[in-house]
């Protein structure tokens, strides 16, 4: 068994984790019987009102093969007010909803992708320094017609996997693992696409013993500079460093239901109010929505989910994502490498712009100096009697 495989299981059977580790899985599985739930198989707190109308459906549709009556009008009519509940609640979904359908169990994760849309896919591993994180995949692909380097984060969809990938939660080998991939790439001009989903970096005391701020540090410099173009798409959840560590690319997209954040709702509340009761309005507050980030100019595109969100229609969201991909990848390698570098220099150094005139914030900006700061009084000023 690998090292690192070796370290997840002593540190899941050991007391102080045996609790966490069990309390995460269990709530994080489909519902059971005792809860139904349609279709999607988990419920979130707002789609309670429309799993009842799924069920309806469904035991419309079980009485109509085992009596012979036609109920096919009824079912109609209930299909036609759960698609139109569900685009309203869709539509109108709060930050911290959003962060709910982000971290949806039955949500695509980046193997489903990988299934879904990649072909000739060659798994690569290992970091040449430590070990083999598996909470970060990277491998040769071929995605909507282009040859690309797929690196990606991996949460896991049963305890055991999610135990194993540390809840999508890279080690700095994982992100060395990605770097080294990266500039393989580089070296025969491959694309490179980043799938982000993690709630972020791993926290624990041996991904700081090992250097876990260098190593993202590491990779926000050198995929900067790295001479092939380089994609980025947030999936699910895009927290915090663990996040930027593999989204520092020419383009960078958002799923319509996904996250991308500096924290977690819950950690900024456990900060600003030491509870995490607030996480509602610390979600607002983050501006963390797909909607929120396109305002503020710091993505490029969002890309569309199906009716109900991802876990609803991976296959219609594995599309649109490959069709963005595509496009974007055309575009791209149009481009000189010196003329790409200078493009993404320029996007990221506007990033984070903001100055006022007139009262109103202008986000992108960079052709306005900021206000001087007032200076410091001397010395001899601070010891003048007063007259």
């Amino acid at each position: 068994m690998p090292h690192q495989h070796r370290q997840n299981w002593v540190r899941a059977s050991s007391p102080p984790w045996r609790g966490l580790f069990w309390y995460i899985t269990m709530s994080t599985q489909p519902a059971t019987a005792a809860n139904p739930a349609g279709a999607i198989g988990h419920v979130l707190e707002f789609e309670k009102p429309l799993a009842k109308m799924e069920q309806e459906i469904q035991r419309l549709e079980t009485l109509q093969a085992e009596s012979g009556r036609d109920y096919s009008e009824v079912i109609t009519t209930i299909r036609e007010q759960l698609q139109n509940a569900l685009r309203q609640s869709y539509a109108n979904l709060t930050a911290v909803e959003t962060v709910a359908v982000a971290r949806h169990p039955r949500r695509p994760l980046v193997r489903d992708y990988i299934r879904l849309i990649a072909e000739d896919f060659c798994e690569l591993h290992g970091d040449k320094l430590y070990g083999d994180d598996h909470a970060v995949v990277c491998g040769f692909a071929r995605l909507a017609g282009h040859r690309v380097m797929l690196i990606g984060h991996q949460k896991g969809r049963e305890w055991r996997e999610k135990i194993e990938v540390n809840f999508g939660c890279a080690h700095p080998d994982g992100y060395r693992k990605a770097l080294e991939k990266m500039k393989l790439a580089a070296k025969f001009n491959v694309p490179v696409v980043c799938l982000v989903d993690t709630p972020g970096a791993y926290p624990g005391v041996e991904a700081e013993e090992r250097g876990i701020a260098r190593a993202i540090a590491i990779n926000l410099m050198e995929m900067s500079r790295l001479a092939t173009p380089v994609v980025a798409v947030v999936v699910g959840e895009g927290g915090s460093g663990g996040a930027l560590g593999l989204a520092v690319a020419d383009q960078v997209a958002v799923l319509e239901h996904a996250y991308y954040s500096v924290i977690s709702p819950e950690g900024c509340a456990g900060i600003l109010w030491k509870s995490g009761e607030y996480a509602a309005q610390a979600a607002e507050a983050l501006r963390l929505t797909a909607a929120d980030l396109k305002r503020l100019d710091l993505i490029d595109a969002i890309i569309p989910e199906p009716l109900g969100a991802a876990h609803r229609n991976p296959e219609e969201t594995a599309q649109n994502l490959a069709t963005w991909i595509g496009k974007t990848l055309r575009d791209l390698r149009r481009l000189k490498p010196e003329s790409l570098l200078r493009r993404r220099y320029d996007r990221w150094r506007k990033i984070g712009s903001f100055f006022v005139e007139g009262g109103k914030s202008e986000p992108g900006r960079t052709d306005t100096k900021p206000a001087k700061r007032a200076r410091r009084p001397t010395k001899a000023a601070a010891v003048q009697p007063e007259a």
